[in-house]
């Protein structure tokens, strides 16, 4: 038999306006080569992630950023959009990318910033809708940004640092 904290015969309801498969998130960690002076980008959105999305996002990051850039990311499909591909092509004087493998997500440092945001900052929430839940994340994150050992612990995960960091 299976016990609810609800009174006897009344059943409880979960509310919730929100629907998880309309909320998407782009994380960047920037650095250092070396991997010091973590930062972290941040944008989410309502919806799924778009071509139109990624290119601004790349945009955002090059307003954020200082010099050249080597981008590491993942194979989702709207980063080989061709409209995507032509944007970098285009920004090369700044911009390169390098793919990671698809078989190795515990390389990608930001998968650790997911891991701790849903663990953390969103575990055991029940927004009233997308904004709640956008304005949730964003203060969990914003402390992320002001220490920065969370952020170097996520580099340091992913192993693509870890003698630079060690130091």
């Amino acid at each position: 038999m299976q016990q609810t904290w609800a009174k006897k015969g009344h059943t409880p309801i979960i509310r919730s306006a929100t629907n998880w498969k309309r909320f998407s998130a782009i994380g960047v960690i920037t650095c250092q080569p070396t991997g010091a002076r973590p930062g972290l980008l941040l944008r989410l959105t309502a919806g799924s992630v778009t071509k139109a999305t990624i290119v601004q996002t790349l945009k955002a990051l090059r307003r954020h950023t200082r010099g050249r850039v080597l981008l590491i990311w993942d194979g989702l499909p709207t980063h080989r959009a061709k409209v995507v591909q032509e944007y970098i092509a285009s920004q090369k004087q700044w911009l390169r990318v390098a793919r990671l493998p698809a078989y190795a997500p515990e390389l990608n440092p930001v998968e650790y910033l997911w891991s701790a945001g849903k663990k953390k900052a969103l575990a055991n929430v029940c927004p009233n809708g997308i904004a709640e839940l956008a304005a949730r994340f964003r203060r969990h994150t914003t402390g992320w940004r002001r220490n920065t050992k969370v952020l170097t612990g996520f580099l340091k995960a992913s192993g693509l640092f870890k003698d630079e960091l060690s130091s």
